[in-house]
């Protein structure tokens, strides 16, 4: 007997949903985005262990190694999510036993399938080149054989909004037939993302409406849940969903950081703390949404792709402050600029140094240094000026905050250079390979040396860190992860000033800095320096 929470009805009241992630099928269709088995595996033990219902792993049929992921999942112990393999409805005039597609959805060996079928007109005259009655059949055939074979089966209604604004008898004409063959999650899908959100609200409604009528759906023992799927073309995967939800849909899909074709799918990293923490819905443990940003962290790292800065929650700009009033006033009374606390979705603030700073901005940053100093101190003062004059120069503190700590550390006497460059020299030959001879001084003691290198930065870099790891031999636990050059004013052609940002780790932590100048090697050496003498500093060498 299927439990009362499962009725649609039932759920809405409740304010229950769930949660169907499609980040391994849907979103592996990002461009540059290539999931491997292992990544696949590691991505639905995460998936379970943060709390999602469904995790839809692939298409059996379209690859070997989706076929070969399940078979390797099917070992895993999953506490909470229920995967799911994904195809479409059997071909035209082919019977389902007889259906390639069909079997391999069977061979998945999963206890959910999702099965999508065409709900457009237009598609089934131009994609299936079938009559509307072969796709009812289609839909009908596909459904009723899978539940034969008890599975338990989600029906995505494919292009169905755009369908409902062509011909709305006809789509509801599909998800009905979907709905009598035995399928008791139907998926509304705005497949091509153009639809807005009071287009989504006003038709999810009158589907919901319309399906509680029909007989099968108010019967004893035959839930219903209404699910949306969108995409976000039109920029409004979000709000449409939301918009579904609020009209009763119970079952929402997305993908984490919105990856996804084209534009990419409803962003779970944005709608499960909007639904949970805004709406009141209960989608995940509360524990669950407190960890959406290592989560988010977690698929981008595995996606190989870059967490948008500006994503929200989960962004690193998302509780980032700038401007100097907005900045004060965030740090008087968080309310004043955030509409959430960052620790909610496991995020932080981070109050941005630059030359639109005030004081009490950068007395902030100081005082992560030395909680001694007050806003009206000389020295926090003297600092602010020195800061703008950088920034004005072109340096930026922003993401260097490695670069600031050192400048902190200076004016207030507690920092000594460990090492001076007293010389370099660069030279570029017509084979590609640049050599950088370079003269330091450690103490009383001066070191000469040379090294090549693949242009000149990297042959500075290798130059100067042979020399000091005769003095300092942990920097052979440092390197260098990620080097940007940006131009500052183009318009002074090669006179413009460069500015150089420099990520560098020793496996245990990361830190950035930057360099400044008329020339990238300047700035570079600068940059170079002052991550050299941070992870010195660091270490306590002194």
């Amino acid at each position: 007997m299927i439990d009362k929470g499962d009725y649609l009805w039932y759920s809405y009241r409740m304010n229950k949903l769930e949660i169907f992630d499609t980040t391994l099928r849907d979103g592996s269709q990002s461009e540059s985005v290539s999931f491997s088995i292992e990544d696949k595996l590691k991505i639905i033990q995460k998936l379970d262990d943060f709390g999602v219902h469904y995790i839809e792993a692939g298409n059996p049929v379209s690859n070997p190694k989706d076929l070969e992921l399940f078979k390797q999942a099917a070992s895993l112990d999953l506490k909470s999510a229920r995967l799911v393999a994904f195809g479409a409805t059997v071909r035209k005039g082919v019977s389902p036993r007889d259906d390639e597609n069909i079997a391999s959805l069977l061979a998945a060996n999963t206890k959910v399938i999702a099965v999508f079928g065409k709900s457009h007109d237009l598609h089934v005259k131009t994609v299936l080149q079938a009559t509307n009655e072969e796709n009812i059949s289609m839909i009908r055939r596909t459904v009723e054989y899978l539940v034969k074979q008890d599975k338990e089966v989600i029906f995505d209604a494919e292009h169905f909004f755009d369908g409902y604004k062509s011909n709305p008898d006809y789509a509801f004409d599909t998800i009905k037939t979907a709905v009598r063959a035995g399928a008791r999650t139907i998926v509304l899908c705005d497949t091509n993302g153009g639809c807005f959100p009071d287009e989504i609200l006003t038709i999810t409604g009158t589907v919901i409406n319309t399906l509680d009528m029909m007989p099968e759906v108010t019967s004893e023992g035959a839930a219903l849940k209404i699910g949306i799927h969108c995409h976000n073309d039109t920029d409004c995967a979000v709000a449409n969903t939301i918009a579904a939800v609020k009209s009763g849909a119970v079952h929402v899909q997305g993908t984490f950081i919105g990856l996804g074709e084209r534009c990419g799918n409803a962003n779970l990293s944005a709608l499960i703390p909007n639904l949970q923490l805004k709406l009141g819905y209960s989608c995940v443990k509360d524990s669950s949404v407190s960890a959406i940003t290592e989560m988010s962290q977690f698929i981008a790292q595995i996606a190989n792709v870059s967490l948008a800065r500006d994503m929200p929650y989960v962004g690193i700009n998302a509780f980032s402050h700038k401007g100097g009033m907005h900045a004060d006033a965030v740090l008087k009374n968080p309310v004043s600029f955030e509409h959430i606390e960052p620790e909610k979705v496991g995020n932080m603030r981070n109050v941005l140094l630059s030359e639109m700073s005030g004081r009490g901005t950068i007395l902030s940053h100081i005082n992560k240094i030395d909680t001694s100093l007050k806003k009206d101190d000389a020295l926090v003062k003297k600092l602010t000026e020195t800061i703008k004059k950088l920034e004005h120069e072109g340096y930026q503190f922003e993401a260097a905050t490695a670069s600031f700590e050192l400048l902190v550390l200076k004016e207030l006497g507690k920092f000594k250079p460990y090492f001076e460059i007293v010389d370099y020299k660069i030279i570029a030959s017509l084979s590609g390979v640049t050599t950088a001879n370079i003269k330091i001084k450690v103490d009383d003691n001066y070191e000469l040396t040379a090294d090549e290198g693949a242009g000149p930065v990297n042959a500075i870099d290798k130059a100067l860190r042979k020399a000091l790891t005769k003095f300092f031999p942990d920097l052979n636990q440092m390197h260098l992860t990620d080097y940007k050059v940006r131009v500052i004013n183009g318009s002074d052609s090669t006179a413009a000033v460069t500015r150089v940002l420099i990520e560098s780790t020793n496996g245990r932590s990361n830190w950035t800095t930057v360099g400044a100048g008329d020339n990238i090697i300047s700035a570079s050496v600068i940059a170079l320096v002052d991550s050299i003498e941070y992870m010195l500093y660091a270490c306590n060498k002194r």
